[in-house]
């Protein structure tokens, strides 16, 4: 290291120079100015003293050693229900130990005996009680070892016996079997052959041989009998042996065991339900013999297999090798409680811990199921349903979600269960794949902002006047129509474009191939425009780009062209991927350039369905006719749909009895991407509803029902639990008013749409409560529906029949109609404005200046004042000021002028006033006049 001057050194260690110096000195270094060399020496010399010093230092501080301890236990606890559970215990423990004055020389071993900690007798008590309990333990299980030891032993003994007295028993009949070999021969040598025939021998030598063999197969049965019966007693003493092996885990707990967990364990050390200070009964030497081996020597898992049938439950439980035993067997007589001691002598164990369930909860289950899923009593269920803030009865229907908390919170395993239902079978019958696709035409959505020349545009390609019967110019449904074109066929959507149609345009983009985006040259993109861009985005259908209205005046479609770029719609001049094509739905121009754009994307596309397979599609649009009844408008996507098939449509379903186009023409078929509208359904399916052909229709109607029941289980379910949270909403926002209404539309589109804009105009004070919305005209039972909830019926382009007017006017029920969703949008905010409580505004109306007080008995302090500005009126309210802060907010008592009362003073005037029930009045305060106005609000 390079030397340097004292000033540099204390400069690289920001410190003063002048204290460097005194460092330096006190060091044994001799420097007397800043400017003085430093050497390498001198700086080690200053470094060793400074550790000296530092050293030195921490030698007389004491030394502290802090030990922390931390124990886990655990407490098995059984509740009520016999259900045991166990707490797990931490106790930490902190000691500090300091080193004594007298003591810092002492070995460093020292600190590590002082931090021993100190012994608790209590401690020492328990655990010397627990070891106790331990060696008791090992001592009755030695006594049962010692016991099957004796009994195998015994076993063994009867085994060699019974092959001793086989053994004997073969040489006896060998013996004799010689000895009649030996006659026969001296009959034969003594010529007394002829008098005993070759039949009569052969008789006589096969009985004897049978007689051996059944002696030595009963012999051979004794024996495998013997040796099971060994091999099981050997297989228990083996398990008794491993559980004394293995090593024991100390419970420490501090307090002692409750009472009811001693006697939950007291069965485990002797027999079932007897007394603990009963010895187990004894079996009798001759019962092994009279009864057999089977039945009198029992396995180990024999105890646990009858405690699972108990939990299974109830009278009639069997056990191997034993007859059955119901309610009256072995609680009854002496002969049920002898055989039931023999069985299970001393093999029951308690259960310790709760069993943990694999759970599968289905959509909606009931209280009553889902505790009998868990193997608990429904009280629990409720009683964790009323923890997590819920009201349920027995027999009230949970949804999924809902029933697999419960099941989590009370310890087992939620899963949500497989579709086990009718609708499996359509796994199989929705594939497809065996059949031989073709080309199919591609289905055109026409999107875009309200009055852009959506339908105009579409009512040029296909030559049919549509716009013309719209009310307001507005498209209030989804309509369908295929349009033949000399390079192939284009079926088109047009999907309205309105705002409050969204779901409708959502449905649109879904179900189509391509987008044509129509944008007015005149308008450029619109919110209804980004929108219909989003929709197509998330579908992921290619867009081209129709801008209409060239033809109009002040048309400018570059400008339209930059911001559609701006919303990501980027043309393919500009190296984009979306064809942008200038069209006047007017004039014509143009539209066949569009239309051959649409089929080069389609060509692009590969667009493939199978022809010859079961039909399936969408439901497009569905209304409930008065003289044809329900009727759906079906877009096929593959398959052909026949007149005659059977259909389901949702929870719908039904024979095809009629089928038509666009144009009202009865047809035979429709292949895919075919829009037609078809009758005989048994109700009107939901828009967006998938369609498929079903062979069979009792299959397709247990199809239906099922998801209707369903459907109503899922409502159910969710509106139960709603009502709770519902209620304390409401009592924690006060009274919320409600305007119930009654929906009745022509279309399923047109309803989802009102009530979807309807509900929007929903606050916190006012609330859009739709009582009723459906398809259809308005009949008798909406009627008296509105008159029990006091609801208005709106007609969207439906109407009442005779009946129905008739009971409208005799009970005073609301009926309003409407063609145009604007309308009945306002007049339904209207209303909600009339309900809405009155704001209220304070409006300052002048400014008095207090003179005098003088002090009247009876009366109290009366004020002197001189109004300074505006006017004060007598049943205006007042501020009391003192400083410019607010002491007191009231109402006028009185107002003179003079002696007279008066109802105002004006500015510039003197007047006298007493303020109601307040008399704290002082020279130089200020009064503040204003009054409350109310304000009528609007949504």
């Amino acid at each position: 290291m390079a030397s340097n001057n004292v000033a540099q050194f204390a400069t690289e260690l920001k410190m003063p120079a002048d204290l460097l110096l005194t460092q330096l000195r006190s060091a044994g270094v001799e420097k007397s100015s800043t400017s003085d060399p430093l050497s390498k020496d001198d700086k080690d010399k200053l470094l060793d003293h400074l550790r000296r010093t530092h050293g030195a230092g921490t030698q007389t501080e004491k030394k502290k050693i802090t030990i922390t301890r931390k124990e886990t236990t655990e407490i098995k606890q059984a509740d009520a229900t016999g259900k045991s559970r166990t707490i797990q215990v931490e106790v930490r423990k902190k000691r500090t130990f300091v080193q004594r004055d007298d003591q810092l020389a002492a070995p460093a071993a020292a600190p590590a005996e002082a931090a021993a900690p100190a012994v608790d007798p209590a401690d020492v008590a328990r655990r010397e009680e627990e070891a106790l309990r331990q060696r008791e333990l090992i001592a009755r299980q030695e006594a049962e070892l010692r016991e099957k030891q004796e009994r195998l032993a015994k076993l063994e003994a009867e085994k060699e016996a019974q092959a001793k007295a086989a053994e004997e028993q073969a040489k006896r009949d060998a013996a004799a079997a010689a000895k009649r070999d030996a006659e026969r021969k001296a009959a034969e040598t003594a010529g007394a052959a002829a008098a005993k025939s070759d039949a009569t021998r052969k008789a006589e030598d096969e009985e004897a041989k049978r007689k051996a063999e059944a002696a030595a197969k009963e012999a051979a049965e004794r024996a495998a009998e013997t040796e099971r019966a060994r091999k099981a007693v050997a297989d228990e003493v083996a398990q008794i042996r491993l559980m004394m092996s293995q090593p024991r885990r100390v419970i420490k707990a501090p307090e002692p065991t409750p009472a009811p967990v001693a006697a939950k364990a007291k069965p485990a050390e002797g027999t079932l339900h007897k007394p603990a200070d009963k010895k187990p009964a004894e079996a009798k030497p001759g019962d092994a013999a009279k009864k057999g081996d089977k039945k009198s020597i029992k396995s180990a898992n024999v105890a646990s297999t009858w405690s699972d049938d108990k939990k299974r439950g109830g009278a009639g439980i069997k056990t191997r090798g034993a007859a059955p035993v119901g309610r009256d067997g072995w609680r009854g007589g002496a002969k049920g409680r002898r055989s039931h001691g023999e069985d299970r002598e001393s093999n029951f164990q308690a259960p310790t811990e709760a069993k943990v369930h694999d759970v599968y909860v289905p959509e909606t289950i009931t209280v009553a199921e889902l505790a009998h899923k868990m193997a608990v009593k429904a009280s629990e269920v409720i009683k964790q349903l009323m923890k997590l803030g819920q009201m349920c009865t027995i027999n009230q229907v949970l949804d999924q979600e809902t029933a697999m908390i419960v099941v989590e919170e009370m310890g087992h395993k939620a899963h949500a269960a497989a579709v086990d239902d009718p609708e499996a079978i359509l796994a199989d019958q929705g594939e497809q794949t065996h059949y031989e696709s073709s080309p199919r035409a591609p289905v055109v959505t026409v999107m875009g902002h309200v009055d852009h020349g959506k339908t105009s545009l579409l009512d040029y390609i296909r030559r049919a006047k549509v716009a013309a019967g719209e009310a307001g110019g507005i498209t209030q449904h989804i309509g369908a129509y295929h349009v033949d074109t000399p390079r192939g066929t284009i079926t088109f959507l047009d999907t309205p474009g309105h705002e409050a149609f969204t779901a409708m345009r959502a449905r649109g983009a879904k179900a189509t191939d391509i987008v044509i985006l129509v944008v007015a040259a005149d308008d450029g993109v619109m919110p209804q425009t980004k929108e219909a861009i989003a929709h197509a985005k998330a579908a992921g259908v290619p867009l081209v780009v129709a801008i209409n209205k060239i033809d109009k005046q002040g048309a400018n479609p570059d400008r339209v062209t930059q911001e559609l770029v701006a919303e990501g719609v980027v043309p393919e001049e500009y190296g984009g991927d979306s064809p942008f094509v200038p069209v006047s739905a007017k004039t014509g121009q143009n539209i066949d350039t569009l239309l051959e754009n649409v089929l080069l994307q389609a060509e692009v596309l590969e667009l493939k369905a199978p022809v010859e397979a079961p039909a399936k599609g969408l439901v497009v649009e569905a209304r409930l006719d008065k003289g044809r009844g329900p009727v759906a408008t079906i877009l096929v996507q593959a398959g052909t749909l026949k007149r005659g098939d059977v259909v389901l449509a949702g929870s719908s379903y039904g024979r095809v009895r009629a089928m038509l186009d666009e144009n009202g023409k009865a047809i035979a078929e429709a292949g895919p991407s075919i829009p037609v509208e078809i009758q005989g359904l048994t109700e009107v399916p939901a828009a967006g509803e998938e369609v498929m052909v079903m062979a069979d229709e009792r299959k397709a109607r247990e199809i239906a029902l099922f998801r209707q029941g369903k459907f109503r289980d899922v409502k159910l379910a969710k509106q139960q639990a709603a009502k709770l949270e519902n209620m304390f909403d409401q009592m924690a926002e006060g009274e919320v008013k409600n305007v119930p209404l009654i929906i009745k539309a022509d279309v399923q589109g047109s309803q989802e749409a009102l009530v979807g804009s309807l509900q929007k105009l929903s606050t916190s004070e006012v609330r859009v409560q739709i009582v009723h919305a459906a398809v259809g005209g308005i009949s008798e039972s909406d009627v008296n529906l509105a008159v029990a909830s006091k609801a208005v019926i709106i007609g969207f382009n439906a109407r009442a029949d005779a009946s129905a007017r008739k009971l409208a006017e005799a009970n005073g029920v609301d009926i309003r109609y409407y063609n145009i969703i604007y309308d009945a949008i306002d007049d339904i905010k209207a209303a909600m404005s009339g309900m809405l409580a009155p704001e209220k505004r304070e409006h300052v109306t002048g400014q008095v200046e207090i003179r005098q007080v003088i002090m009247v008995s009876k009366v109290g302090a009366i004020a002197g004042c001189l109004v300074t500005d505006g006017v004060v009126k007598r049943t205006s309210s007042v501020r009391l000021l003192r400083n410019n802060l607010v002491v007191w907010t009231g109402e006028i008592d009185s107002l003179k002028r003079f002696k007279d009362d008066v109802k105002e003073v004006r500015a510039g005037l003197e007047c006298g006033l007493s303020l109601k029930n307040y008399n704290d009045i002082q020279v130089g305060d200020q009064l503040e006049v204003f009054e409350i106005q109310e304000v009528a609000r609007t949504l």
